[in-house]
């Protein structure tokens, strides 16, 4: 029954005819199939293509297959001419068109795969009241989402690739050294106190130790005493008590009257890059009540940064103001810009009152920034984006939000785009107040807090980047990478060289070598300028203008040994690798578990130290047999406390002009003794010694002395000289132990008979030795000099007799050479020898 069944089955399946998913499928199967048994990459393909009849085969089937594809890619909406391209990027260009046209139709599979398992994409979730979903991206960075019956639109970055650089035009050139930012201020307008005298007096803020013909670590010594004065004045915020003492008035702190916005259309709209314009603006804010700021900053061809446009709204009126033509004048807004009657309205004004600061010596007294007020409310994002939409409706094109602001003249767009950012935000200002003390049941505490902290943010200070020599560490732990010794010198060339190249150039150090390719070439190590420019795509100008400069850098980072990274970077710090204590639970400041490594790194101060009173060499004390408390040394203990301050925590400039002062303190410090050298004891206690005056005059040159005990020292001090030299009276030198020795005559050293079996070679001629000669003289008296007559002596010593006993071989010539008597040792007479004769020579 079971088996008829299933015949039945067969047959019904069998007679269905076939779907076009099975057609396709099988189609499919086949065409992979067949491309498995075409000719393998390689050898073997080279080998066909050779042959005329199989490459015109390959190019007409691959405009088939080109041609398929673009009908697919139309029926799908995309883009599909993937014959009309370029020769050389045609296959760059074509991949990504497929990469494209296989995002979408994949996005199309899955929506329909959704609908048919019942899942509607298209209906609309619920969600709460103020939440703004994200915009999905589609694919790529630039497309742009739009409705579902259109296709989606491309978009690209607005840039300029020809733009004269304004820094050219500025009157006062930007200051890239590597010395702290002093601020630009010279006029206090609504002063309670008034701007300290470095800052009104010119003169002294034009003394710089730049124009001299000195080393940089002495001028930056020089830069410090001129200015030691005025040290807290330079460094302050101008307006540090004025903002202190701000009061907030209780029309601020009370339910506002909501405002609505004139649409852009309706609103007037000025672009002023006049003096006489920005005059004018500055009177028109002077009388309103708030206005709203925004500014566009270029940070990609600057070393700094640099602010490119100013945005200024009221309620009637928008204005942009040219940051880059009238830069050297816009300190007149100051007066409206520190009002504390005017209210300035900012959107994350975090890096506005920077950039303020920095390039126009502008600073803000009265701030509301509406992102600490959303933050305040909760909100579900606190993009002006999206209190844009929450509360104006109205949708932003952050198209231009990346584009180049220093293009002039300015497009239609890039303007609309620049008003759209400050011509609501009052009316934003109005919504966030009022919903704040509605959030709080009609309590300012929650719109107090937003003042605040606008305020602080208002006392920020700009803060140039500071070069120092551990500067590269902060990147490389932000990289997270492991580098061993050659790589992080590498790293740390390569940074040096790219922050003193982008100081120069005014280029930012992402533009001269971004931090990517820069860690790219420290794992590397090239060895060939070539490999410099691989690791670097695209590559930058200034690395292919300094690839030479460069290779030099890797070479010598090349040559370190190698280590591992942490005890090359204390090493570098000047520091000895520290270890851990194997007993972990001791306190801080108990040494009695800790090896000497483990010390500060200025121990050796303490280890110069005395380890017992009065003595000056330590490491000696051990071998004396002298008992401390007997001695007649006068000894005070110490009252002085060294307290060490961490060089790491010091300024660049004071560290320098500390190695500079420490450089004349003594001079001769090299010439001086080391810890281990060798003092005799009799030297240390001889009153007349040099050691014993400087051992005492280290003991007592900080002492303040006691006159009774001077006294008491000198006393004792010249009764030991007196005893010292009264020991000496019956010492006799050694000269008149020779002279005593020499009248009792010396007995000639009797010879000690040798063991049997020993053999010594007779000399071939006895000769005078200079001991035995004046044996056979008497001595001369004591009192009298009587030279020695010479001849008597027998000179015969020193002729070069020819025996043939004295016969050596020579190696160096290969035959026998007689040696004369005088070119032996007096000492030792050399006997007969056979083994310079070839009939000795070992046989093979």
């Amino acid at each position: 029954m079971s088996a008829s069944k299933v015949d039945i089955e067969s047959e019904i399946e069998s007679s269905w005819p076939v779907s076009p998913l099975q057609h396709g499928f099988g189609a499919v199967l086949s065409a992979t199939k067949a491309s498995a048994s075409l000719p393998q990459a390689g050898d073997e393909f080279d080998f066909y293509r050779s042959f005329p009849g199989f490459q015109e085969f390959c190019e007409s089937q691959g405009d088939k297959l080109l041609h398929f594809m673009s009908q697919i890619m139309q029926v799908h909406g995309c883009r599909s001419h993937l014959r009309d391209r370029n020769k050389l990027t045609g296959l760059e260009e074509r991949f990504d068109l497929i990469v494209d046209s296989n995002d979408v139709i994949l996005e199309r599979v899955g929506i329909l795969l959704d609908e048919a398992d019942g899942v509607n994409r298209s209906q609309q979730p619920v969600m709460p009241a103020g939440f703004q979903p994200p915009k999905i991206v589609v694919s790529s960075w630039n497309r742009k989402g739009s409705g579902s019956g259109s296709r989606s639109e491309m978009f690209r970055l607005l840039h300029a690739k020809n733009v004269a650089r304004p820094q050219l035009k500025f009157k006062e050139k930007v200051d890239n050294s590597n010395t702290p930012f002093i601020p630009k201020i010279f006029i206090k307008p609504n002063a309670v106190k008034p701007l300290p005298s470095y800052f009104t007096n010119k003169q002294i803020r034009k003394e710089r130790p730049e124009d001299l013909d000195v080393p940089a670590a002495l001028a930056d010594l020089i830069h410090q005493q001129r200015t030691q004065e005025h040290v807290e004045d330079m460094f302050a915020h101008p307006y540090q008590y004025e903002l202190d003492h701000l009061l907030l008035p209780e029309s601020l702190l009370s339910k506002p009257e909501v405002q609505m916005y004139r649409p852009m259309d309706e609103s007037n709209f000025s672009f002023i890059d006049t003096l006489e314009d920005l005059v004018a603006l500055n009177e028109k804010l002077c009388k309103l009540s708030e206005f709203a700021v925004d500014l566009e900053h270029h940070s990609y061809r600057s070393f700094l940064g640099i602010t490119s446009l100013m945005q200024i709204s009221t309620r009637e009126e928008d204005f942009i103001i040219d940051t880059l033509e009238l830069r050297s004048e816009l300190y007149i807004l100051n007066e409206a810009f520190t009002d504390p009657a005017i209210v300035k309205v900012f959107h994350g004004a975090d890096s506005d009152i920077e950039w303020l600061q920095r390039d126009f010596g502008l600073y803000v007294v009265r701030l509301f920034d509406t992102h600490q007020a959303s933050r305040a409310l909760n909100l579900a994002r606190h993009s002006l984006d999206h209190l844009l939409t929450h509360f104006c409706n109205v949708g932003s094109d952050k198209r231009y939000q990346l584009a180049d602001w220093r293009i002039r003249p300015l497009p239609d767009e890039m303007v609309q785009y620049a008003r759209t950012d400050t011509h609501y935000l009052l009316y934003i200002y109005d919504c966030v107040r009022a919903q704040l003390l509605d959030f709080n049941h009609g309590q300012p505490g929650l719109l107090q807090s937003v003042w605040n902290k606008s305020k602080d943010i208002s006392l920020k200070k700009y803060m140039k980047p500071i070069y120092t020599e551990e500067s590269y560490l902060e990147v490389q732990r932000k990289q997270k990478r492991s580098f061993n010794t050659q790589q992080l010198t590498a790293f740390r060339l390569l940074f040096a060289w790219r922050d003193k190249l982008a100081r120069q150039e005014d280029e930012s150090t992402g533009y001269v070598l971004p931090t990517h390719m820069m860690i790219k070439i420290s794992e590397e190590l090239p060895k060939e300028p070539q490999g410099i420019i691989a690791c670097c795509n695209p590559v930058p100008p200034l690395v292919r203008q300094q690839v030479n400069a460069l290779h030099l850098l890797v070479q010598q980072a090349r040559e370190m040994p190698l280590l591992k990274a942490e005890i090359a970077a204390q090493k570098n710090r000047g520091l000895t690798p520290i270890k851990k204590p194997e007993v972990t639970l001791f306190g801080p400041h108990d040494t009695s578990r800790v090896s000497e490594s483990d010390h500060h790194p200025f121990s050796y101060l303490f280890s110069e130290m005395p380890v017992k009173q009065g003595m000056l060499f330590s490491e000696d004390e051990h071998n004396m047999d002298v008992d401390v408390q007997k001695t007649s040394v006068l000894m005070a203990e110490a009252k002085i406390t060294l307290i060490l301050k961490d060089e790491d925590s010091l300024p660049v400039a004071q560290m320098k002009a500390r190695r500079i002062i420490e450089s004349f303190e003594n001079p001769f410090r090299m010439y001086l003794p080391s810890s281990d050298v060798h003092v005799n004891k009799n030297a240390k206690f001889d009153p007349s010694s040099k050691i014993f005056e400087v051992t005492n005059r280290a003991k007592y040159s900080h002492v303040y002395p006691d006159l009774d005990l001077v006294h008491k020292y000198t006393d004792e001090r010249n009764k030991a000289k007196q005893s010292y030299k009264e020991s000496l009276q019956n010492v006799a030198t050694v000269r008149q132990q020779a002279a005593e020795s020499a009248k009792g005559g010396a007995k000639k050293r009797e010879r000690v008979p040798s063991e049997v079996g020993e053999s010594t070679p007779k000399p071939s001629k006895k000769l005078m030795t200079p001991a035995e000669k004046p044996q056979k003289t008497e001595p001369p008296p004591e009192e009298s000099f009587k030279p020695f007559d010479y001849s008597q002596s027998d000179l015969k010593v020193f002729a070069g007799n020819k025996s043939k006993d004295n016969t050596q071989f020579d190696p160096n010539r290969g035959q026998k050479s007689n040696l004369g008597a005088g070119g032996r040792s007096m000492s030792y007479m050399a006997g007969k020898s056979d083994r310079g004769f070839r009939h000795n020579w070992p046989k093979r």
